[in-house]
């Protein structure tokens, strides 16, 4: 239990994670965004990493329910649980000073949407109201990069279940463009790969670690290979094969072309002079799949603008978030304005 009473919160749609500022910030929860149900009773029996290790294993008795779903809330009730559950580890469950928090928000999400992550978030304890900031700025602020001045800085936010380009100037959002694409999709097409290719079913956890352990944007002269163990097609018996780093690069390009388009999208609207900028300083990466081998270099071929990977690319939306919640004083002005940017979808 930790003494702030400021908390970010990155609530993505497959992990959640919980800062406290101070000193860089510092991530204190770390969770799948899962949680597993008891069908007969409709109770929450687990949470993140217990709920998640039962994917594919759990009795029919039991339900494994991911709440959100691209990026935004898709069951009310238990993402109010998960955050009631997760803010009452790190600050107390009987403390009687509700935590102050900002919760990240994809760019793009509308009034509605918007106003369901304040409401849950508020049931589940926070001051009133909970703070809402854009993605791609959370993720800026927390990957270090200088917001102060005029200049252009371009942000790619690759999440689970959105991926995000957004141009930002003076800690606000200038230009953005969005999709519901993201890591999860790049999953879901390892698995078809998998199945079309060698006949051989795997679960979404299998190919998530196939993922991140051989997934590749280009090809490499010495690729990684991974054992995958799953279920043949058409004997029905356990059976292993060997996928190589290569034999992905199809699958992962299909998917970030995408973000391709949403980059191009997102520079073709910027103003030229904030264009010049991006040039010189490129486009920074954040989010889960900015891990996937050879992406960098991939996307600064699409795009044709330097590509850099945030060291903390995982963490830097929730280290930004309480980053901006201890920096008020600068933030807020333009965070107001953010506010009123991330509903901004419903009248474009």
């Amino acid at each position: 239990m930790f003494l702030t009473k400021r908390l970010g919160i990155d609530l993505g749609t497959s992990r959640l994670r919980i800062a406290v500022p101070g000193r860089g910030g510092q991530i204190v929860i770390d969770q799948p965004t899962v949680v597993t149900l008891s069908t007969q009773e409709n109770a929450v029996l687990a949470a993140g990493n217990d709920a998640a290790n039962m994917v594919g294993r759990a009795p029919e008795s039991v339900s494994v329910i991911n709440p959100m779903r691209e990026g935004v809330i898709d069951d009310y009730r238990i993402v109010e649980a998960l955050l009631r559950y997760y803010m009452g580890l790190v600050v107390g469950r009987f403390n009687l000073v509700r935590p102050e928090v900002m919760i990240a928000t994809p760019a793009g999400v509308t009034n509605v949407e918007q106003r369901a992550v304040r409401d849950a978030a508020e049931q589940a304890g926070a001051r009133r109201p909970a703070h809402l900031i854009a993605n791609p700025l959370a993720a800026a602020i927390g990957a270090g990069v200088p917001m102060g001045d005029a200049r252009g800085a371009l942000i790619g936010n690759l999440g689970a279940g959105r991926s995000e380009a957004a141009v930002l100037s003076m800690y606000g959002v200038v230009v953005w463009e969005s999709a519901r694409v993201g890591g999860e999709v790049v999953t879901e097409t390892i698995a078809d790969h998998v199945k079309r290719r060698h006949s051989l079913l795997i679960g979404e956890p299998t190919a998530e670690e196939l993922k991140f352990a051989a997934g590749s944007a280009i090809p490499v002269e010495d690729p990684v290979r991974a054992e995958v163990r799953g279920r043949d097609q058409s004997s029905g018996m356990p059976r292993s094969v060997t996928i190589t780093a290569n034999e992905l690069v199809p699958s992962v390009q299909q998917v970030l072309q995408t973000f391709v388009e949403v980059t191009r999208s997102t520079l073709e609207r910027t103003p030229p002079e904030l264009t010049a900028d991006i040039i010189d300083r490129g486009m920074l990466l954040t989010g889960a799949a900015a891990r996937l081998q050879g992406i960098d270099a991939y996307l600064a071929e699409q795009v044709g603008i330097p590509v850099t990977i945030a060291d903390n690319a995982e963490d830097a939306v929730a280290l930004g978030a309480a980053e901006a919640l201890d920096n008020l004083d600068i933030v807020g002005p333009n965070l107001l304005a953010q506010e009123s940017v991330l509903g901004a979808a419903e009248s474009r």
